[in-house]
């Protein structure tokens, strides 16, 4: 027998797709930032000369300034709606319904801040070792100024995705309509990410030394997997 649906479903499945289609946009914004902000460091630091070096240096900076405000705009809009969501849900069906993914994905944003970070104050190395050394001493000094705000964000999200967890453990049973789950290509796209990137992470950390046309296939095969989950 069909249940129909409370009043009301309908729009909660807007609502929930919009919030889906946010996570995404913020998993991609990061991911993104990630695997670029590694590469553009990995080149800078293989470059022959201080000359060489010069212009993948401001290249990764430019990366890190863009990636921070993209990356809170992002997760923002992802928090807005779904919060929509929540008031939604609990106005149907008297709490919020649980999930996995969305708490697992706020773990993993959490995580990502932190590489993001720990990647960006990497960065007046790059100029220190192109004998830039006062654009160096004053991003030093300016990470100085901004590491416990940006560290501060992580530990949020980190906080954000324990209290969802443990506040959302079981799903209401007069809700019958589960988000909606991702395709199997749309997994495998993110899966493929997740891998490319760690792979430039580790590579950025010494973990290993992939040749230098390997890290720009990792790069590319990254963009083209979160180009895929859009889709």
């Amino acid at each position: 027998m069909a249940t129909t649906p409370l009043p009301g479903a309908a729009a909660l499945t807007g609502l929930r797709a919009r919030a889906r289609s946010a996570r995404r946009s913020a998993l991609i914004a990061l991911t993104a930032a990630i695997a670029s902000l590694a590469t553009t460091q990995l080149l800078a630091e293989r470059a022959p000369t201080r000359e060489g070096t010069r212009p993948l240096a401001w290249a990764a900076l430019a990366v890190f300034t863009l990636a921070v405000p993209a990356l809170a705009a992002t997760q923002a809009i992802w928090g807005a709606r779904a919060h929509r969501v929540r008031e939604r849900e609990r106005a149907l069906y008297g709490h919020p319904s649980a999930g996995a993914r969305p708490s697992t994905a706020r773990l993993g944003m959490a995580g990502g801040w932190l590489v993001t970070l720990l990647l960006g104050f990497t960065v007046p190395r790059l100029f220190q070792e192109s004998a830039l050394y006062g654009v160096a001493a004053s991003l030093a000094g300016a990470i100085e100024i901004v590491a416990p705000a940006g560290f501060a964000v992580g530990v949020f999200f980190a906080l954000w995705w324990t209290r969802e967890a443990f506040a959302s453990r079981t799903r209401s049973p007069h809700d019958p309509w589960d988000p909606g789950q991702e395709g199997t290509r749309r997994v495998a796209a993110w899966a493929g990410a997740a891998v490319t990137t760690a792979a430039l992470v580790g590579a950025r950390a010494h973990l290993w030394e992939p040749a230098t046309w390997l890290v720009c296939a990792l790069l590319v095969a990254t963009l083209v997997s979160v180009v895929v989950t859009r889709e």
